[in-house]
């Protein structure tokens, strides 16, 4: 899959965004029996599940973090639902593409404190969509 230019690698990631994190908690880990590592502020991740490179319960407060720089989602952006991360080729132009299409990005090529970077906006369907380049997980490839 190509957008003018752009080179999708692979999902590097996937997860529900969570308002109550102990309900989430409970399907994900407790009634699914899917292990996690925890990070600071409550983020479950594992690279353990076949066929996601990362899938995450990624607390809201940490997703309005990273996107706005604030724990709160501000109310004039729609709180999404899930977030999804394609790996591309380059970030940089991957995020010009889409802006030239109309999409209005949330970040723009913000390097995270792991070493990821990233542009993020809502696609249509209300998804937190990430266009990235993380290193750790590249480096399995």
């Amino acid at each position: 899959m190509a957008v003018m230019g752009t080179q999708v690698l692979f999902i590097s990631g996937f997860g529900p965004i969570d308002p109550d994190s102990a309900e989430s908690r409970a399907l994900y880990r407790d009634s699914l029996g899917i292990s996690f590592m925890e990070d600071a502020g409550g983020y479950l991740h594992t690279g353990a599940l076949k066929g996601a490179k990362h899938f995450a319960l990624w607390p809201l407060s940490q997703a309005a973090q990273s996107c706005f720089g604030s724990v709160s989602w501000p109310d004039s952006v729609p709180v999404p639902q899930a977030w999804l991360e394609f790996e591309v080729d380059n970030v940089e132009k991957a995020t010009e593409d889409l802006e030239s299409r109309g999409y209005q990005m949330l970040i723009k090529n913000k390097t995270e404190p792991w070493g990821q970077t990233v542009s993020r906006f809502l696609s249509p369907e209300g998804l937190l969509v990430g266009l990235t380049l993380t290193p750790a997980l590249r480096e399995d490839d």
